[in-house]
């Protein structure tokens, strides 16, 4: 387990050295500070950039369907995280007719 583990972890940080402007010594901090956070501090951390994604993503939702109903911009939000058959079968709105 622990050589998978080194396996996965030098993967996730090369990919992040491939695309990532953050100065190398920069990147280090933020590792170290990961490290360091307790499990409930990195759940706390995802969920906070998860809503912020949300945010951005209805954002883009408003800008681009103006004056709709907050039903319909939940409906085009769960449509960015959910698959179609999902969405058809559950609240009967299809992202391919309808939209994201």
């Amino acid at each position: 387990m622990v050589e998978i583990r080194g396996y996965l972890y030098y993967n996730l940080v090369m990919e992040f050295n491939q695309i990532s402007d953050t100065p190398p010594h920069i990147q280090k901090l933020l590792i170290e500070g990961y490290r360091r956070m307790s499990p409930q501090q990195k759940l706390k951390r995802v969920d906070e950039l998860t809503k912020a994604v949300q945010q951005f993503a209805l954002a883009r939702i408003r800008r681009q369907y103006g004056d709709i109903s907050e039903r319909e911009q939940k409906l085009r939000l769960a449509s960015l995280w959910l698959d179609r058959e999902t969405m058809i079968k559950v609240f009967g709105w299809d992202p391919s007719v309808k939209g994201y």
